[in-house]
């Protein structure tokens, strides 16, 4: 048994949790160190509630650097670097006042007993990598993660990439963007989804649950569905800053979801939502490069790369009540062998094996 500690800025869409309970389900044990909770109600482990301003301005500051993808060299990723002088100062500061509570937290939860350390975000729990580099001289082995933004909008921090045993992502794009990635499904448990609702009515229930509206191509979408309301009988639900329980109530009684189509900086294919609503057995539409869509195994997904597609597709959907229901039970499926817990984690140990980890 290998004890195996994930260390996370925050608990982003669920994953880095589903991460810690694929291990432990799979005879391993396994824990998850949260620097910030998350205002989405996924399931906490340990959280250090560091504090994070979340005022106008420095929400509005966040936001920026969200929707600027970092400038890349030879389509590579470029390090990490703060923006200016006040946001050099601010992590400076910010690092030397969360020691005390990181050193408390390593002795109390005992995580020097730990074999290997996830850092999901590819982030120690500083900006400057202090404990991994600990950790690292004790001969813990040291494995990066990244999940979207933390690589595009933000680039690599360089200490932490230097001393990384292995480098894994689940975003396909992020492959061309930086050397030495390997690619690793979200682990997914489908059993904590509803039960999905069948409509019997005759308005098609339509669902987008975008974490960030630029990155998902939000707005043409609202566009698109304005434009089939005029022909056909919608119901749209835009779900936002809610509750993670409250969107899976709403989204088990939808028959089509849009995840994202046209967006900038937010790569393409899938995340958590998606993966979400093919289990529910909803056809969920998303955007592909062609080299994406022959690289991934049996795609559940229906296309659309352009908003024209997406009016095309939407309305072949909504007329075709057979294809839904096809379409929807090859995602439930496709979610099953290729993201359950067990698939997740034997390609994962194939990892650890390759690169000495175990």
């Amino acid at each position: 048994m290998k004890k195996i500690l994930h260390a996370a800025v925050e608990n982003y869409a669920g994953v880095p949790y589903d991460f810690a309970r694929m291990h432990n389900e799979c005879g391993d044990y396994s824990r998850l160190i949260t620097q910030y909770s998350n205002i989405r109600g996924f399931t906490e482990d340990i959280c250090l509630n560091f504090y994070v301003p979340r005022f106008p301005m420095a929400s509005k500051w966040r936001t920026k650097k969200h929707n600027t993808t970092q400038t890349v060299s030879n389509n590579k990723v470029p390090f990490f670097k703060p923006h200016n002088v006040i946001e050099k100062l601010y992590f400076s500061l910010s690092d030397i006042a969360r020691q005390k509570a990181i050193q408390n937290l390593i002795h109390k939860e005992h995580l020097n007993e730990f074999d290997i350390i996830h850092y999901d975000g590819g982030m120690d729990f500083t900006r400057k990598p202090k404990q991994s580099l600990v950790w690292k001289k004790e001969g813990k082995k040291i494995v990066t993660c990244y999940y979207g933004s933390d690589l595009r909008s933000r680039g690599i921090i360089r200490e932490l990439d230097e001393i990384s045993d292995m480098r894994i992502t689940s975003e396909y794009d992020h492959l061309q963007l930086m050397d030495n990635l390997n690619y690793v499904f979200y682990p997914y448990d489908t059993s904590e989804l509803p039960t999905p609702v069948a409509n019997t009515t005759s308005t098609i229930k339509i669902v987008h649950s975008p974490t960030n509206r630029q990155f998902k191509g939000t707005n043409g979408i609202i566009s698109c569905i304005n434009t089939l309301k005029k022909s056909f009988p919608i119901e749209f639900y835009l779900l936002e800053n809610m509750p993670r329980q409250q969107v899976l109530d709403i989204k088990k009684h939808c028959d089509i979801c849009i995840d994202q189509v046209g967006g900038s900086q937010g790569g393409t294919g899938y995340g958590k939502s998606g993966l979400e609503t093919l289990a529910m057995e909803i056809p969920t539409i998303t955007n592909m490069t062609n080299e994406y869509l022959q690289w991934i195994p049996e795609n559940p997904f229906v296309i659309a790369n352009s908003h024209k597609e997406l009016e095309e597709q939407l309305v072949f959907l909504i007329e075709n009540v057979d294809a839904r229901k096809k379409i929807g039970l090859h995602g439930k499926k496709w979610v099953q062998t290729y993201h359950s817990f067990q698939s997740v984690n034997k390609r994962l140990y194939s990892l650890y094996e390759k690169h000495n980890i175990i």
